[in-house]
């Protein structure tokens, strides 16, 4: 116990809980009890609920309640020792000592000296750059280049660190502070032979600050485009732990409240920017990957999350990254994914924020954008490619809570992966509902059941290249790789193009060679080069391939290849549509209309070849 028990009884019972609430709240009288619109969740009808008598406040909305202290516990997102001492200080109550815990204690002093330091240090670097010096002309270009104006500069406290290996620490001592002091703060780095030297130098400083408000650490971007390290950042101290802090919290929580979502940005000017233009219910994760201490805090203030990473391959990483951290506080996940991989900062400069709050408006389910990034540069028509997508995808269904919204989201993928094996859907919603999350046991399963049968022209087209080496090099020379990328038998055919053009015999160890870990070739191959008819087909069928002559083969797999990816555009149209994407229907219905041209012009050309035999 860090303060008295009957210190917190006494001080409850003096405190007057609506007096303090109406410091956050605008509450009306209704009869005995004081209402108002809940800050912690979004709400029309006043819900939220104060009693004097009781000393109590309850939300019949989100159900949150409990005395004073808890109240401030939640709106300040602080512990309980905090939560009285901001009580007593609204009250007019002098606190006591702590009790019997001075260990608490001398961490409690080594936090505030740090937050001082800090503070000094703030303050002295906003006056760098204020002072309109030439040393600090640098840092007000690069502020003027991103078109940050002087109002959102102030607001989020930037300052300039002179390029001097000492200048701050010089000052932080004429303001009283000690060499022990100056080194606990992270401030400075010490050298190995004793002293040390300023942190940040030549540099634009972002100040981090904790929920109250505090400076607790600091990032700084380089001004010079030799620096190797574009930013450094504050190292862990009393006041800093990273991963558990969001930078902006400070500023816009309240309207994270109000708007009943947080929107998720990776860095600093990702924020600002947005802010700047309105957009206030923004947070950033520091540039750092999200952690769980920086979800369950968000958790605090909302439980609807849009991630709006960077659209680039990092920042998808990230984006995923982030999305499995979020589910596991059972959090309502949206993605938002700009144009052109472009970020929030360089989006909105460009287009406004209008523009940008109809896009978020238009913001995927997360279990959609994963399912894009899982298909992203793959085919569906190659079983390892198919499981490959099918081990991306389950992870993020699995770690949805909600059994029904768990299904919901299986079946979407099910159906975009184009799983339409009844049994294999079973056992992979087992693998899923139990919690299964062996890396490629869902991708086993998914290659054991999507070994497709070559088609005729396939089987016909090998045997005439198998059984004659010079019409295979004619027959070789008429291919390309779009004819055959797509087939199961695609790594012979890669094999068989690899031997023609290296002039090399076409023969079982020459085969065996180049499909080596290929295990559809391997079963194949053997069967081809004896000239057998494959296992699964009659003899009617192998009496029909010998009909076919290699032209029609070769017309066979153009036309295949064009039915396969008419086939996939129509499932991925089919996913815009019900993710309500207008931008992806509208292209892949242009892309569909191409392919069916395509398809159609191939007919037609094989249609007058034959007639003019």
């Amino acid at each position: 116990m860090l303060y008295p028990q009957t210190f917190i009884d006494d001080l409850r019972r003096q405190a007057d809980i609506v007096r303090v609430i109406q410091d956050y709240v605008a509450l009306k009288r209704k009869g005995a009890n004081w209402m108002a619109c809940c800050p912690f969740h979004k709400e029309k009808t006043p819900s939220f609920s104060v009693n004097p008598a009781k000393e109590i406040f309850y939300c019949f909305g989100c159900h949150k309640g409990g005395s004073v202290f808890n109240f401030v516990m939640e709106i300040e997102t602080v512990p309980f020792p905090e939560a009285v001492k901001i009580v007593a200080e609204k009250t007019g109550v002098q606190l006591p000592k702590l009790v019997d815990d001075s260990r608490y204690e001398s961490r409690r002093q080594e936090a505030d000296d740090v937050i001082q330091l800090n503070t000094w240090a703030l303050e002295w670097w906003e006056q760098q750059l204020d002072s309109g010096g030439g040393d600090s002309r640098a840092a007000r270009e690069y502020i003027a280049g991103r078109e940050i104006t002087d109002e959102t500069r102030k607001i989020f406290r930037l300052g300039y660190a002179p390029d001097s290996w000492e200048a701050l620490s010089l000052h932080l001592r004429q303001k009283g502070a000690t060499q022990a002091q100056i080194e606990s703060s992270g401030l400075v780095v010490k050298k190995e032979e004793g002293g040390s030297y300023d942190r940040f130098r030549g540099r634009l400083i972002f100040p981090v600050f904790n929920v109250q408000g505090r400076p607790i650490a600091f990032g700084g971007r380089t001004l010079k485009e030799s620096e190797p390290a574009k930013y450094i950042n504050s190292p862990e101290t009393t006041v800093y732990v990273k991963g558990r802090n969001l930078f902006g919290l400070h500023l816009t929580r309240d309207e994270i409240r109000k708007q009943g979502f947080a929107i998720l940005v990776e860095g600093f000017l990702d924020l600002m920017i947005p802010y700047q233009f309105g957009i206030r219910n923004v947070v950033a994760s520091l540039g750092t990957a999200l952690t769980l201490d920086q979800v369950k805090l968000l958790t605090r203030f909302a439980r609807k999350i849009v991630v709006n990473y960077d659209g680039d391959r990092a920042g998808v990483q990230a984006a995923k990254r982030a999305i499995e951290i979020l589910l596991t506080e059972d959090l309502d996940v949206k993605v938002l994914v700009l144009p052109d991989r472009a970020d929030p900062d360089e989006f909105i400069r460009q287009f406004g924020a209008t523009e940008y709050q109809r896009r978020r408006g238009e913001a995927q389910t997360h279990i959609q954008f994963v399912i894009d990034q899982a298909v992203a540069d793959r085919n569906l028509h190659r079983p390892a490619e198919k499981a490959a997508a099918v081990e991306d995808v389950l992870p993020y269904v699995r770690a949805v809570r909600s059994r029904l919204q768990k299904r919901e989201y299986f079946d979407m993928a099910m159906d975009a992966l184009r799983v339409t094996d009844v049994s294999l859907r079973r056992e992979l919603w087992q693998t899923v509902k139990t919690g299964s999350s062996l890396r490629g046991e869902a991708g086993e399963k998914v290659m054991r059941r999507n070994v497709a049968k070559p088609t005729i022209a396939e089987q016909r087209l090998l045997e005439l290249l198998l059984s004659d080496d010079e019409r295979a090099r004619s027959i070789l020379s008429m291919l390309v790789t779009e004819d055959y990328e797509d087939l199961p038998t695609v790594g012979i055919f890669r094999a068989l193009v690899e031997i023609n053009r290296e002039g090399l015999k076409i023969d079982f160890d020459n085969l065996s060679r180049k499909t080596e870990g290929d295990a559809i070739s391997s079963e194949l191959i053997a069967r081809l080069l004896m000239n057998e008819s494959w296992s699964w087909d009659s003899k009617e069928t192998h009496a029909a391939n010998q009909r076919l002559p290699p032209e029609e083969c070769v017309f066979t797999f153009r036309r295949m290849t064009l039915d396969n990816q008419i086939e996939a555009v129509r499932s991925e149209l089919a996913s815009a549509e019900r993710s309500g994407n207008d931008e992806e229907v509208g292209r892949l219905s242009i892309k569909q209309t191409q392919l069916t041209a395509r398809r159609q012009s191939l007919l037609s050309r094989n249609e007058a070849a034959a007639s003019s035999y």
